[in-house]
Formats: C-alpha cells, structure tokens, sequence
C-alpha cells in the first residue's frame, strides 16, 4: 500500500487526540501499518523543543513561537514523516502545519504570507493526504477543557489563552476548509465519542482503501 499522512486538527478540548487514538486501535485491527505522532514532539528533538516551550514560564515573543514550532516540523518532516511515508506506512499526526497558520497567524496575528513562508520552509511543501478539522464551539471547549482530568495536571502556556484567542483559531481553521474542501474535513465534534469515531473511520477508510 501507498504510504498516506493524514492530520488531525482542532482547537484544544476538541477531542481530537481521543478520536486519534480510537482510530489508531481500529486500523491496526484491520492490519494497517500506521504511525502515530504529534507536534509539537514528535521526534526527540521536537520532545525537548515543546518542553521548553510549553513549560517555560517567561514571556515567549511571538516570533520565537512561531519559528520554534516551525524547527520542530522541519526536523518532524524530515526524519519522521517523509521516511515513514517512503516506507508505505500511513502517517497520522496530532497537529500539522494548519495549526501553524490558525494558532500563530490568526491567533497571534502574524500576516498569511509571513506564516505560509515558514510553513513552506519547514514542510519542503509536504502536505497532508486528508485533514481532519474537529469542529466545537469555544465555549464548549472550554468547559471540556475545565472538567478533564489533565485539568488537575500541570498546566502549560497555551492552556491560558483566551476565548477570543480560540474564537479567530477556529474562524481560520473554518476558512482552510472553505479554500481546500477536497483535503480539509470538518467532523461536527459536539457529538457522542461514537458517532464522530464511525466518521472518522469512514473517510479515512475510504483513503487507504482497506
């Protein structure tokens, strides 16, 4: 089988790591050869790039967040991802560079041509086979994000942002879709954990042809 790779977006308290992983475990029933991997972190480099950012408790410059998650997919695409795919192996990923574009352009304001530059050195122009946009109202998001239990755990920067930071996140991953219908998916994520999994499974299914 052709290798794919396949992202998951969403803004946080989406539930998209959780259909990640019911996903994982159904494919691998059915023989698929996957990798499963994230970004931030999905190399040893990427592990201690989204440490330090994540835990730091200064103030991070917008531009050094912006470049420091683009070093973590440069070495993300070329040691994992591209290696991967080259292997026949489908690759799905927990962030890619959609999140780059909604997170530090519409979130921080950086303009598209300043972020789809970096993407584009970070990617080599790598894009995802299909995209999975996990689709939430902020303020339901919010309220997941308030009673789950890593809520308890050690907080990090991102999980201080604001609602109206979410707010322009999600009204940028709406306007990918709208520009790229045939790779970029909306799953209506307010759902039963079983619903949006059938839906899920269906069109990556479909993809992979198994």
């Amino acid at each position: 089988m052709k290798g794919k790779f396949i992202t998951f977006e969403g803004i946080d308290g989406s539930g998209k790591s959780t259909q990640l992983r019911m996903l994982a475990d159904a494919l691998r029933e059915r023989g698929v050869d996957i990798l499963i991997t994230r970004e931030p972190g999905g190399t040893p480099l990427g592990r201690r790039l989204r440490e330090a950012f994540l835990e730091t408790e200064e103030t991070v410059a917008p531009m050094a967040e912006l470049l420091s998650f683009a070093a973590d997919r440069a070495q993300h695409v070329e040691f994992l991802i591209k290696p991967s795919i080259a292997d026949g192996r489908v690759v799905i990923s927990d962030r890619y560079a959609d999140a780059t574009f909604a997170y530090q352009g519409a979130g921080r304001g950086f303009t598209e041509e300043q972020v789809n530059s970096v993407i584009t050195l970070a990617t080599g122009g790598l894009k995802p086979d299909l995209t999975l946009f996990f689709d939430i109202t902020v303020d339901e998001a919010i309220r997941r994000m308030s009673v789950r239990p890593e809520a308890h755990a050690k907080r990090n920067r991102m999980d201080e942002e604001t609602a109206e930071f979410y707010g322009r996140v999600r009204v940028s991953y709406l306007g990918i879709a709208g520009r790229e219908p045939e790779r970029f998916k909306i799953i209506e994520a307010g759902r039963s954990v079983e619903a949006i999994h059938a839906d899920v499974l269906e069109m990556v299914t479909e993809l992979i042809d198994v």
